[in-house]
């Protein structure tokens, strides 16, 4: 319970961050700095704590510059097209010029937001561990004989530093 506790006091540090953010912005369009050194904080903040960051607070950050990325402000957005079907949004930063293009599909639903993602991530005092899925990636492997045995040259056999 204790852990619980102390994610959600970092969460609510994060979550004042990006509104000190936003305030020192409208508040003052040319403040870009400190607006920056908040995101920035906030970006460090949750890289040291391993915490996982919503995607839309992640989609208004420059990854370059660590700028919030307010269009008209920051930032400039465009919509593009390519083969007539999928439609993008590219996000500009006005400091770095970095830029982002973000699918523009309204039927298309994040896996945050999906009802299995929630079910993965809730785990009952008395469930099985979910399967594991590194036996399936090495499915088709099975050690060599170059592997395990001591390997011989024009001197005889040498050792390959494997123990048996």
């Amino acid at each position: 319970m204790a852990q619980n506790l102390k994610d959600k006091e970092a969460y609510q540090r994060l979550n004042y961050l990006y509104q000190a953010a936003h305030c020192v912005l409208s508040e003052n369009p040319e403040n870009v700095e400190l607006a920056r050194f908040y995101c920035f904080t906030q970006k460090t903040i949750a890289r040291r704590l391993v915490l996982r960051q919503d995607p839309s607070v992640k989609r208004t950050l420059c990854k370059k510059c660590c700028s919030l990325l307010i269009p008209g402000v920051t930032a400039t957005t465009r919509q593009r097209r390519k083969k007539r079907k999928t439609r993008f949004t590219v996000v500009r930063c006005l400091s770095c010029g970095q830029s982002k293009a973000l699918l523009n599909n309204p039927d298309y639903c994040l896996w945050a937001d999906r009802p299995e993602a929630q079910l993965a991530q809730q785990k009952q005092p008395g469930d099985k561990p979910l399967n594991n899925t590194a036996p399936q990636l090495l499915r088709g492997w099975s050690p060599g004989p170059s592997s395990i045995q001591p390997q011989g040259g024009p001197d005889g056999p040498r050792e390959t530093g494997l123990q048996q």
